[in-house]
């Protein structure tokens, strides 16, 4: 599925292939999807923000349409760092030395390292419905361990968990879509549903998917705990869904605001697909906080 009025493109950065879509005119923004989703979760917020800013959407290393190695036994061609280079570089090779950052779930998490890796190219930070990764695993409980508990399936060594979700990935992820705030399949706009279970079908992709969970169970852990001290210096929104389960287990502006020395926090009516129930509402603040920003 192909965002409304943008061009596709792909690169290959740091031996992997990314694929993009962009369109529109303006200063630059980077948007990067979460699990279990890929590029087309921006489908009904891209071409609105393409009206004032160049937006390119990107599918991660391991998910969507961009190349899926194979797990390194240390984890760390899939940590948040390994898929925030990436992104530094197609933006890069697009030509952008400077850009905003929106990025909902994985893609957030992966915003948030490139902020701190990368600090003198972000002009801007979004995170969508998120806590800190490592506020996250340094404090489970038996809430968060059967709330999030794909973190720690997912996690567990190849190939235990590909071989389980092979077996029904549509069952698998749906059931994902549908744990974290949605009512039901009828939530998700249908084409981009469609263009989903396309990704996840495929086992390159429930291997990426798991290798990621992998990385911020290990690697991940440890980069977020050199980095303990730093803060993201840039302007951030930090935007959660009112009724989403992170909302309701962590103090969210709190924690975000240990990570970041200019933050805003703002909430949206629905859960943690806030982006597919309500892209109205999340376009609005997004060009809000955009505009405050410049």
């Amino acid at each position: 599925m192909s965002i409304p009025g943008f061009e596709g493109g792909s690169t290959t950065v740091n031996g992997v292939e990314i694929i993009y879509e962009m369109g529109g005119e303006g200063p630059p923004l980077l948007m990067l999807h979460g699990f279990p989703q890929n590029r087309s979760m921006w489908t009904h917020v891209a071409p609105k923000l393409a009206e004032h800013y160049t937006v390119v959407c990107a599918d991660l290393r391991g998910y969507g349409d961009s190349g899926k190695p194979k797990c390194l036994p240390d984890n760390s061609n899939y940590a948040f760092r390994a898929l925030a280079d990436d992104q530094f570089a197609l933006m890069q090779h697009l030509g952008f030395q400077q850009f905003h950052l929106v990025g909902h779930d994985r893609g957030g998490r992966t915003a948030h390292r490139l902020a701190l890796d990368h600090p003198a190219a972000v002009t801007a930070l979004t995170v969508m419905d998120i806590a800190p990764t490592y506020t996250m695993f340094m404090n489970t409980n038996h809430v968060m361990a059967g709330t999030y508990w794909h973190w720690y399936f997912l996690q567990q060594p190849a190939p235990f968990p590909e071989r389980m979700i092979e077996h029904d990935p549509d069952f698998f992820y749906e059931t994902c879509l549908l744990s974290w705030g949605a009512s039901g399949v009828s939530d998700f706009d249908q084409d981009m549903l469609d263009s989903y279970r396309r990704s996840w079908r495929d086992p390159g992709m429930i291997h990426g998917s798991c290798s990621d969970y992998r990385a911020a169970a290990t690697i991940d852990l440890e980069h977020d705990h050199i980095d303990l001290e730093r803060q993201v210096e840039c302007p951030t929104l930090v935007l959660y869904g009112a009724n989403g389960q992170v909302g309701k287990m962590f103090d969210i502006p709190a924690e975000w605001a240990k990570c970041c020395s200019n933050m805003t926090a703002k909430t949206l009516p629905a859960g943690h697909f806030f982006v597919d129930q309500l892209p109205d509402q999340t376009t609005g603040v997004l060009l809000e906080f955009l505009r405050q920003s410049r």
